[in-house]
């Protein structure tokens, strides 16, 4: 075994020391079994480790069923496929979307129509 030399804040010191004490062990031993537990985690692919977390942890959704409410959550009422993803998604609007969403048709049917008229 190799003796090292580290420098820590007196804080951690004091923080190790009391940790020690309360499991009756000594601060080096307390330091190898910390070094041990980091490089037990730090070996594992993160991405491994995530994949799949929310199923492990119980929660499952469909993900075609996720997009979709996603979609619906960032159409807005001046969005060109709104009526199409209102079909989709009825339960995801409200009322005052479908009123926000007739103001702007009305609005812009009115603005076209007072566009002057491309000449021939």
């Amino acid at each position: 075994m190799t003796r090292i030399l580290a420098d820590l804040p007196d804080e951690d010191i004091q923080w190790l020391d009391r940790l020690a004490a309360e499991q009756g062990k000594s601060r080096a031993s307390v330091l190898r079994e910390a070094v041990a537990a980091y490089r037990a985690d730090s070996s594992r692919d993160w991405l491994e480790i995530g994949f799949g977390a929310w199923v492990r942890h119980g929660i499952s959704f469909d993900p075609h069923e996720y997009d979709r409410k996603r979609r619906a959550e960032w159409t807005r009422p001046w969005d060109d496929d709104y009526e199409e993803v209102r079909a989709e998604s009825h339960e995801c609007f409200t009322k005052e979307d479908d009123r926000e969403r007739a103001h702007y048709l009305a609005l812009t049917g009115r603005a076209a129509s007072r566009r002057p008229k491309a000449r021939r």
